[in-house]
């Protein structure tokens, strides 16, 4: 017989739990609250997922300029020979003299170059402003453009004015102060050597000034100077008062009066001498400090040093003519009505010299002073007096 549940926990005979009271206390987990919560579970996964995503996105976005900039090289082509030997393109940089010195100084261990290397000749010009004689010069370079360089000191204070169809334009380096006869002269030429060092095709540097002209054409003046054994620099012995009477006692023991050379201050020498003048340290600081006016500086070092350290690669001469006769600190200065068939054959049929040991009657390529009124001249007659 079936009972109930009575107030006191027992079962009521004769009757039977309601279904509905079943159903409420077994009821499961309703499946609606089930399926929204997974909903909501699984946009919050979406929603996190896309967060991650759309930060990474923004940030990659924000940094492609950075990170395109910092590992360009890596996006290149890999570096090539001829990325490292290229000559610089613009002559303007921000090194000091020592840094400059420094940096020109470097010499290949391994003297066969891996790769097809045309030699050029440095034409450097050690002025004070203006080039008045820069039209003749450009009828002498032109068409010769992979044969030649060219480097120009002036004054820090001239601004130039060349056109850019000019080969003088652009053509400046960092330039400095330079007093005659003071140390600040060789400076300036070796801070030209070390310019034109930077380009590994330079193998010849010669020094001009704004008085010089060519006196033969560019064929002629890059085959005499590419095919000497010798460079042309004057050092000689000279015992009177403005040779040896400019030696220091206080130079020895490092330089004797016996090494003491004179030489013309215009000179052209291989790259192995231009690297020698640049690096040195052993005989500048003697000539800095003993040899000032009336000891000329810019007529002993290069002479005196190079004359201990590579006699043997030394034609003892120069190549620029010049005319000492009329006496005087200066030589002479000629002018429109010097510009003759007389006035160059004079020059040219002058005293014999040696090339490569044997005589020859070719012995200047370039003369000074000459002044800015020879210039129409010059130019009217270039192709009748050297040949250009």
């Amino acid at each position: 017989m079936l009972s109930r549940v009575g107030s006191s926990g027992l079962l009521e005979e004769g009757k039977e739990p309601s279904v509905r009271t079943i159903n409420q206390s077994n009821r499961p987990f309703p499946l609606r609250l089930l399926q929204f919560l997974l909903l909501l579970l699984g946009l919050g996964i979406l929603i996190s997922f896309f967060s991650m995503y759309a930060s990474r996105y923004l940030k990659v976005q924000n940094e492609v300029p950075v990170i395109h900039s910092r590992f360009q090289p890596c996006v290149d082509k890999p570096l090539s020979i001829e990325s490292w030997v290229k000559p610089p393109a613009n002559l303007f940089h921000k090194m000091n003299d020592t840094e400059l010195l420094w940096r020109a100084s470097f010499v290949p261990k391994i003297k066969k170059y891996p790769f097809k290397r045309i030699p050029k000749i440095a034409f450097m010009f050690l002025v004070r402003g203006p080039l008045p004689l820069a039209p003749l010069w450009e009828k002498f370079f032109k068409g010769h453009e992979k044969l030649y360089t060219i480097y120009v000191h002036s004054l820090p204070s001239y601004q130039p004015d060349f056109q850019p169809s000019s080969v003088f334009y652009g053509r400046q380096v960092p330039s400095q102060a330079v007093e005659w006869g003071m140390m600040s002269m060789c400076d300036a030429e070796r801070r030209l050597l070390a310019n034109a060092l930077l380009d590994i095709y330079n193998e010849w540097f010669v020094l001009l000034s704004e008085a010089c002209i060519p006196l033969q054409n560019f064929n002629i003046v890059y085959r005499y100077i590419s095919r000497s054994r010798f460079s042309f620099m004057g050092a000689f012995d000279e015992p009177g008062p403005f040779g040896r009477g400019r030696y220091n006692q206080n130079m020895s023991p490092l330089i004797n009066i016996t090494n003491w050379r004179k030489g013309s201050q215009w000179f052209e020498i291989n790259r192995k001498l231009a690297v020698d003048i640049v690096r040195d340290s052993t005989y500048y600081p003697k000539f800095e400090q003993f040899c000032r006016p009336s000891c000329y500086v810019d007529e002993h070092y290069f002479p005196t040093m190079l004359s201990i350290e590579s006699p043997h690669l030394l034609a003892n001469r120069s190549l620029t003519w010049v005319d000492w006769s009329r006496g005087g600190a200066h030589p002479a200065t000629f002018g429109k009505a010097d510009m003759t068939d007389e006035f160059f054959k004079k020059i040219s049929n002058g005293k014999p010299c040696l090339y490569n040991n044997q005589p020859t009657s070719l012995c200047f390529l370039f003369a000074r002073k000459i002044a800015p009124s020879a210039l129409d001249q010059l130019l009217q007659n270039s192709s009748k007096f050297f040949a250009y």
